[in-house]
């Protein structure tokens, strides 16, 4: 049986960005997809939805990633721009729930992150019109077929409907997995620029 550790606010770092990637770092031995987060968002009438993404900004106050504008997520974004994420790493029992405001990234910083990407993906972002309905697959594969012959010998642009978002958190919560449901919670809050923590009931 695993023998789950005690987590408590005296084993927090001040600063929650620093406990994140503590965390964060901890897991990468036993995680395959160690990026994939949870990210909720909502409608200007509070109707929410979710899917994974893959964090591709882990930095010092904000985290990010990268989408279609024309995608759900990015309609609802536009709407209501806050959103929350959620970390999960079962083999450590872990789970880190990030809240706050979300913006779209810099032209140039979706730039140069797309052209990171593996070439078929780059063509891929051209041939989907994500959250639209598709007559077939077959119909995906055609246009993907014609965008190649398009772009053949030559650099893929980013499409200008597709970039990132940053989200810059004002709540963060850390939660540790304990035995009989007893688990470790602590909630870090923004208020006039500084950060409190505190342990919360399980």
């Amino acid at each position: 049986m695993t023998r789950w550790l005690p987590f408590d606010v005296a084993d927090c770092d001040a600063s929650p960005f620093v406990q994140f990637r503590r965390w964060y770092d901890e897991a990468a031995p036993d995680m395959a997809e160690r990026e994939a987060v949870t990210l909720v968002t909502a409608t200007a009438d509070a109707r929410p939805s979710a899917r994974m993404v893959l964090l591709r900004r882990v930095g010092e106050d904000s985290f990010g990633w990268y989408t279609n504008y024309e995608s759900r997520k990015a309609r609802e974004l536009a709407e209501n721009p806050r959103a929350a994420l959620l970390w999960y790493c079962e083999a450590q029992g872990r789970q880190i729930r990030i809240e706050g405001a979300v913006a779209r990234s810099s032209e140039e910083d979706s730039d140069a992150y797309f052209a990171t990407r593996a070439r078929r993906s780059q063509i891929g972002a051209h041939a989907s019109h994500q959250s639209s309905p598709l007559a077939s697959r077959e119909a995906l594969e055609n246009r993907v077929e014609l965008l190649e012959a398009e772009f053949a010998g030559r650099d893929v642009p980013r499409p200008a409907n597709w970039g990132g978002y940053v989200l810059t958190p004002d709540a963060f919560e850390f939660w540790q997995h304990r035995e009989n449901r007893l688990h470790d919670r602590v909630l870090y809050h923004l208020a006039n620029g500084e950060w409190s923590l505190a342990r919360y009931a399980p």
